[in-house]
């Protein structure tokens, strides 16, 4: 066969460093400041590791989290490098190039376009190699119960690369990768590069605010988008926070339950006393009478002051049950309920997060749960037309996260519901909130 010479010329980086470690390594994460070229890299990378994979019909895909996401990212790149190749066919209806087979009757190598969004395609199939762009976007599943049977059988390779939005599983995939030999791992920052002029980072800079610089220049895994309700900074504090005993002398203690019956969804039960939140139960597939006999019998271990239940789908149930228990101090609340503060908040499901908020900010202490700080650090907001906050739906969280955000949920319940202790008891320094928690 003739030499190839496709049009492709690597930025120093990738030709000095990156494209060397990926003949070495199976795994990668490369987390790169915007404008680096990970989406031109990682295309040719494809294409040359199709040309050379000597066994029949090699199969390669690059995902994003959406199918027309990945196509406006990869597609053109994909056939514009793909066209040095004699013979090679392109699909545009299913997004994929297929090369020249090297064996009679046999397909030649295919590289795929796919989203997360609809990753059924690949389902069932073998690869030998997938790359994954805008990692933190991908559904949480995609990778453990598609990608990594699929690569299995050829012992196929694995890229991760993006730009950092907060503490979420890109994040998490980055600590682990630095810890294990089978990746290699990099982080290049706009002002380490040079790929970028001076001028050209000065033009950005002046159109993005200072979070936005953290995080798609910097790449600074501790920056927090700016519609972000709960900043990354906030929870990382709280999460090394310690509480002693005396702060907690006489503070109001609150147990919440967010109720999920089947499915994936998990009910979660947080306990918080004052400042204090130490850690949170869940449990998964159980009926709302187990739950509340649960519940029950936290109340009598516990002696909360109020017992907060999500009584939006099978929660009415819980709290119908306990009122029948003879359970004091029974709440419930629905999350598309009207706010205490009305003028303010759409719902009292917005209301609460920034309660969440502000108590994490004055003190609060909870666990060091990857899961529960992930899950506060990635619910957004904006405003309704009548200028009244709404966070972004639950639905919409799960479709971009691959799982509902339970455990900030049910945190956020305990501050659904204004508790004054009696008389006599002593109080400990707390939020300043609207309704007195405290």
């Amino acid at each position: 066969m003739s030499e190839i010479v496709i049009p492709y010329y690597p930025r120093p980086i990738w030709r000095d460093v990156i494209h060397p470690a990926l003949e070495k390594k199976n795994r990668a994460v490369l987390v790169c400041h915007r404008r680096f070229g990970k989406s031109v890299g990682c295309i040719n990378e494809l294409i040359k590791k199709a040309l050379e994979n000597k066994q029949r019909a090699p199969q390669y895909c690059y995902l994003g989290p959406f199918r027309n996401q990945a196509k406006l990212i990869a597609w053109e790149y994909l056939k514009f490098y793909a066209k040095a190749i004699p013979g090679v066919k392109v699909n545009e209806s299913d997004l994929f190039v297929e090369f020249p087979s090297l064996y009679p009757n046999s397909p030649g190598a295919k590289i795929m376009i796919v989203g997360a969004d609809k990753p059924d395609r690949l389902r069932g199939i073998y690869l030998d190699g997938c790359v994954l762009d805008e990692y933190a976007q991908v559904k949480q599943n995609v990778y453990g119960e598609i990608i990594v049977p699929a690569l299995t059988d050829r012992n196929g390779f694995a890229y991760f690369i993006g730009t950092p939005k907060g503490q979420n599983q890109f994040y998490d995939r980055y600590l682990k990768a630095q810890k294990d030999d089978r990746y290699f791992v990099c982080r290049y920052r706009v002002d380490e590069t040079k790929v970028l002029t001076d001028q050209q980072i000065a033009d950005m800079k002046k159109e993005m605010t200072d979070i936005e610089i953290r995080q798609e220049l910097l790449c600074d895994f501790t920056a927090s988008a700016s519609n972000v309700v709960i900043p990354i900074d906030v929870v990382t504090e709280a999460a090394a926070r310690k509480i002693t005993e005396d702060q907690m002398q006489g503070a109001v203690s609150v147990l919440a339950v967010d109720v999920a019956r089947f499915g994936d969804d998990k009910t979660i039960f947080t306990y918080r006393k004052g400042l204090w939140c130490d850690k949170q139960t869940s449990v998964q597939k159980l009926d709302t009478m187990t739950i509340a006999s649960m519940v029950a019998s936290m109340y009598w271990q516990l002696k909360p002051d109020a017992v907060v239940i999500d009584a939006g789908g099978l929660g009415a149930g819980v709290v119908d049950r306990l009122r029948q228990m003879g359970i004091p101090n029974v709440f419930e609340i629905n999350f598309g309920g009207a706010a205490i503060d009305n003028t303010r908040y759409a719902n009292i499901r917005a209301e609460i997060y920034f309660k969440t908020l502000e108590w994490l900010q004055h003190g609060g202490c909870i666990p060091d749960d990857p899961d529960l700080k992930t899950e506060l650090t990635v619910t957004e907001y904006k405003f309704t037309s009548a200028g009244k906050i709404i966070l972004q739906p639950k639905d919409e969280i799960k479709e971009l996260t691959g799982r509902s955000p339970d455990k900030a949920d049910s945190l956020a319940l305990t501050f659904a519901v204004p508790i004054n202790k009696p008389e006599g008891h002593k109080n400990v320094q707390t939020a300043n909130t609207d309704y007195k928690l405290f």
